[in-house]
């Protein structure tokens, strides 16, 4: 029988019965602790507004590559705007990912000057791009909290404890074209070369199509399917260092499609802390883990241009 991903109900949480919250946070904890990623359900995300995205992102990415290009930022290490098809690779794996994507943040508020780059939208050709995208930001964004809240609680912290973390941080949402492969791919090359994610937790607005793999505890690969009632969640790097192990940064991949015309779009959060959190792994942790620091001591910031200079998107 092959293996799946858990699956966890968000209305246990929303419930606003504590037994089903208690278990929600048991098994956010438990999934992340075991394969680090699971599929949440009634997520409360309305699919008119990822349609409606999706829909935004396809137009954009219909314009020519000089358009597209207007809005590339090599200067903030592609933190915002375009980043163009076969700029990202994995890290350790020169062969770029067969892949496009824009980027966005947090919208700055007037006479805000937060650590985190300002967004740039292209108003001026894909009329209301801004309104929607930056719409389904801010609800993936709260839902991350509440997300965030639960590995908290599991991790015998205050709810607020990691949330507050995250306050100011580069937390960005991308949305990705993975266009037709035509018959001429780079050796080596793939959608997206296996890799880890780098933040705190990783939300993924279901895919148009599949090709999301997750390597399971023997090397195997566990394929998960492309569906709307679902938004998929895993735990990165950072909150791995921070709990020395006990979350787990699985290693995942999204492999070629079998027929070369085949177009894929996906949408990821990426949850970041603010620059300034240490990451040292905490001695709580440290004490029902190894019993000795298996990770690095870093700050959030220092960790994330580290991985951007590995991946292409920086240079040291």
């Amino acid at each position: 029988m092959s293996r799946s991903i858990p699956i966890v109900d968000f209305a246990d949480f929303t419930s606003g019965n504590k037994q089903r919250q208690e278990k929600f946070v048991q098994s956010v904890g438990d999934s992340l602790k075991d394969i680090g990623f699971f599929a949440l359900k009634n997520h409360g995300i309305p699919l008119a507004l990822i349609k409606e995205s999706y829909d935004k992102g396809d137009a954009f990415f219909g314009l020519s590559e000089a358009q597209k290009m207007n809005y590339a930022r090599r200067e903030i290490s592609h933190q915002r705007g375009y980043t163009a098809f076969g700029v990202e690779h994995a890290k350790d794996n020169p062969a770029p990912d067969l892949k496009e994507f824009w980027q966005t943040g947090r919208t700055h508020k007037p006479n805000e000057n937060p650590s985190y780059p300002a967004n740039i939208w292209p108003d001026d050709v894909i009329p209301e791009f801004r309104k929607i995208i930056d719409d389904l930001y801010n609800k993936m964004e709260s839902l991350s909290c509440d997300l965030l809240s639960a590995c908290s609680l599991y991790l015998g912290k205050p709810a607020d404890w990691l949330v507050e973390m995250t306050n100011d941080g580069n937390t960005i949402m991308r949305i990705i074209h993975y266009p037709p492969l035509g018959d001429s791919v780079p050796k080596g090359a793939v959608r997206s070369a296996a890799h880890e994610d780098i933040n705190f937790i990783t939300l993924l607005v279901t895919a148009t199509a599949d090709g999301l793999e997750v390597m399971d505890h023997d090397g195997t690969w566990i394929k998960v399917e492309g569906d709307e009632r679902y938004i998929i969640v895993d735990s990165g790097d950072m909150i791995q260092n921070l709990t020395n192990g006990l979350f787990k940064s699985t290693t995942h991949r999204v492999v070629n499609p079998s027929a070369n015309s085949v177009r894929r779009f996906s949408m990821p959060m990426f949850v970041h802390p603010r620059n300034s959190i240490d990451l040292t792994p905490r001695p709580e942790f440290i004490a029902i883990t190894s019993g000795s620091p298996d990770y690095q001591s870093i700050s959030a910031g220092e960790y994330l241009h580290q991985r951007l200079v590995e991946i292409g998107l920086a240079e040291d």
